[in-house]
């Protein structure tokens, strides 16, 4: 059942990282989360990837990240601690369908002893279009306890180096949008 477990994994999982040559830094400006391609069973029927599949794209790409830092499913192994999302917002931009490209990229927005405010886009891989971006607030947490605790150390200074280098980029254009019908609205 393992094989099969892993191989069934694969194929609903689909992120990959980009080809490179020479590993990227993990501080890059905004930092690449790697690739996917849209599949079957993630398109609905109106012929275009469902609502519910970005959010796990989303998620599979932000694991990635999340490996890169040093604080994903090896970290919570290793230590009983882990990140949970307390808020997301996603927005739906332009239209991705079967076997398009997809490529994610995360930018930290925020940061504090226990949470991180993040902002990542999804692009077309291909023709390079914003197709959705998701802002995220996560915590990190003492799952022994099921209580926020602070982050060791080593996240915190490198939280602290990516919130720096992150800086300069230009604020994601609909961070913390509010959703509203506008004055319009009868």
């Amino acid at each position: 059942m393992g094989d099969a477990r892993l191989a069934s994994q694969a194929r609903m999982f689909p992120l990959r990282s980009r080809a490179m040559t020479t590993p990227r830094p993990i501080l890059d400006a905004p930092l690449d989360c790697g690739e996917a391609t849209v599949l079957p069973e993630w398109v609905d029927y109106n012929g275009h990837m469902n609502v519910g599949y970005y959010n796990l794209a989303f998620d599979q790409a932000l694991d990635r990240a999340f490996d890169r830092f040093d604080c994903g499913k090896a970290y919570v192994e290793r230590t009983n601690h882990s990140f949970f999302v307390l808020e997301t917002h996603v927005r739906y931009l332009r239209e991705v369908t079967l076997g398009d490209p997809l490529a994610f990229n995360f930018q930290l927005i925020a940061r504090d002893a226990k949470r991180l405010h993040y902002f990542c886009e999804m692009r077309h891989g291909r023709d390079g279009f914003l197709s959705a971006t998701s802002e995220q607030m996560a915590l990190h947490v003492d799952l022994g306890q099921r209580r926020a605790a602070p982050m060791p150390p080593h996240l915190d200074r490198l939280f602290a180096d990516l919130a720096t280098a992150h800086a300069p980029l230009p604020r994601p254009d609909g961070l913390g949008r509010v959703m509203s019908l506008g004055p319009r609205a009868a």
